[in-house]
């Protein structure tokens, strides 16, 4: 009965931060079709007269932020006054990336539209809180039409997979990819990228792989659960703007994101890399990630 009483109690400590996520983001749906209903709006999502309900949902996550994780947000100053994509690290859980959104509309009442992988569009009930939060797919063309209106745009090249099968060592997992490289060169913006600290000590996935992944590759279905929760410190870093270069072709810019000038050029991987070479210990320890919730000297 003890041995009994124990497992549950680690499953609960494992799994229950991860779904009350859930639940909270579920409730923020519900609270956005209430106020909907309420004040009978039609009006197009992204338009400012939602700014009043984006403005709840952000100082709600933000202080989830403060309180959970210690949140900080770097290098705010990096980020162009037009348009520009934004290209980041995924954690587990990108939870830390809804702290960057939420933070950046509080200080700067600016939206970010988020690229997400098409399976998003596919769970229920969040269709509006996608919708007023900028969340994309993605295509080139959606992207261009963003860009073009103004907006930051962000996209994770590793996406799912980087999310269910990277770890600890904080290995980048873009493959190919280089879409997001031509977007930029067509709409003639920088690139940013960023990163956030100790993403991985906050939540992980399970070692054993080979079944999740071909499970992966053959669905495009994120089947692992993530687990952890721990209160770890979380600083999001970014990094200084790659500008637009009407010289270089798209494979160039990708390489130049890969293998880079900045910080730590003998890395195989460039601007987010160096981000997380210069802030991240390697491989992540969730001992070091909580004490750095008392580290000061950051501040």
């Amino acid at each position: 009965l003890i041995i009994a009483s124990l497992t549950i109690s680690a499953i609960l400590v494992f799994f229950i931060v991860p779904l009350t996520i859930v639940f909270f983001i579920y409730l923020t749906n519900i609270l956005l079709l209430i106020y909907q209903r309420n004040n009978e709006l039609k009006a197009d999502p992204l338009s400012d007269v939602w700014n009043s309900v984006r403005k709840t949902i952000a100082s709600f996550w933000d202080i989830y932020a403060r309180i959970w994780h210690g949140y900080e947000l770097h290098g705010v100053k990096n980020l162009p006054e037009g348009p520009g994509i934004l290209v980041y690290y995924h954690g587990a859980i990108p939870i830390d990336y809804l702290y960057f959104l939420s933070r950046l509309f509080l200080w700067k009442k600016r939206l970010c539209l988020s690229v997400a992988d098409h399976f998003v569009f596919r769970l229920p009930g969040l269709r509006l809180l996608l919708a007023v939060t900028g969340v994309i797919p993605g295509t080139r063309e959606e992207c261009l039409v963003a860009l073009k209106n103004g907006y930051l745009v962000s996209i994770s090249p590793g996406g799912v997979r980087e999310a269910l099968f990277s770890d600890e060592s904080y290995q980048l997992m873009w493959g190919n990819r280089k879409g997001f490289a031509q977007v930029a060169l067509e709409a003639k913006v920088p690139i940013i990228p960023m990163y956030t600290q100790n993403v991985r000590e906050g939540y992980r996935m399970f070692k054993e792989r080979r079944f999740f992944r071909q499970l992966y590759e053959s669905t495009r279905l994120p089947f692992t659960p993530p687990y952890g929760g721990l209160p770890v410190k979380f600083r999001t870093y970014i990094g200084k703007p790659i500008p637009y270069d009407p010289n270089i072709t798209a494979e160039e810019l990708v390489e130049k994101v890969f293998k880079g000038k900045f910080l730590f050029s003998f890395q195989t991987k460039a601007a987010v890399q160096a981000l997380i070479s210069k802030h991240q210990t390697i491989p992540g320890s969730i001992w070091k990630a909580l004490l750095e919730r008392f580290d000061k000297r950051h501040k």
